[in-house]
């Protein structure tokens, strides 16, 4: 039973079980990869509760409001925006990001670009290239307070974005505007980077929670994808021994190349938990 798309509310009180039931079978009819957590999730949202509740007291029947409201989140989500938009919120790693259409969803896959870091020497100081919503930043200080973290973005939107989450966390990370490494000066121990890597071509084949909804410029980078990583590869490297990048399926070879021929001996790709070679680290 499909929820008609003008949104829909019961003047008797839906339960939580047909609430759910009722927005599951909407969500998987939209296309959405997972409608039945994607639902409890957003019906958790509406009440003010968690998902345990949900499923420890299904025949609680809402109110008229929550059901308006929790209408109004599942509407939201049928047009395929992102659940951490609507929600508002992403986790990542140990802390809980704000997150919304200035910056890209923080991904399972960016941790690894965190762990490779976490072996760092003490009170080295490290740049994160390319914020957005200060995720690889504020993880890592989070997990090693020793270390100085700076952050740049070339969007003061995204840059707002994560100076309010380092507020939130009570992090003391350092945030510049500039592109790439034009927002700082001096050396590095470690230069870290999610950097736009999808190639422009491959727009039509992403989700429209990817194509529609993030941000463009976080995300394509020209025809293979590597136009930043070919621009951000040699000045990292010179600025520290240290380098490691986020890359997209396939790409790591050639970004292994590119920090070679910009002086990196020892070069190496981690895989994330698909197998996909997915952070691409170089060392001299």
């Amino acid at each position: 039973m499909s929820a008609p798309e003008e949104g829909w509310t019961f003047a008797d009180g839906p339960s939580v079980r047909m609430s759910l039931a009722i927005a599951t079978a909407d969500l998987r009819e939209a296309g959405c990869d997972n409608p039945r957590l994607d639902a409890e999730l957003l019906l958790a949202d509406a009440l003010g509760a968690t998902r345990t509740s949900l499923h420890l007291h299904p025949e609680r029947v809402l109110a008229l409001a929550e059901s308006e409201r929790f209408a109004a989140l599942v509407a939201r989500r049928r047009a395929r925006e992102p659940v951490a938009y609507i929600r508002g919120t992403r986790g990542f790693r140990h802390i809980d990001l704000t997150v919304d259409r200035r910056v890209l969803v923080p991904r399972p896959e960016t941790e690894l670009l965190v762990e490779v870091a976490l072996g760092l020497p003490r009170a080295a100081r490290v740049l994160d290239v390319g914020t957005g919503s200060g995720a690889v930043a504020l993880a890592l200080k989070h997990e090693r307070p020793d270390l100085d973290v700076l952050a740049t973005d070339l969007s003061a939107d995204a840059l707002n974005v994560a100076r309010a989450n380092a507020a939130a966390l009570r992090l003391n990370v350092t945030f510049a505007q500039g592109d790439l490494l034009s927002g700082v000066e001096g050396a590095f121990d470690a230069v870290l980077s999610n950097p736009p890597y999808v190639p422009d071509g491959d727009r039509e084949q992403l989700e429209p929670e990817v194509a529609v909804h993030e941000p463009a410029q976080a995300l394509f980078a020209g025809g293979d994808g590597l136009d930043v990583l070919r621009r951000l590869a040699a000045d990292a490297a010179a600025r520290a021994p240290f380098v490691a990048f986020e890359v997209g399926a396939g790409q790591a070879p050639a970004v292994g190349a590119l920090l070679r021929e910009a002086g990196m001996t020892r070069v190496r790709a981690h895989r994330d938990l698909a197998g996909i070679e997915r952070v691409v680290v170089g060392e001299r």
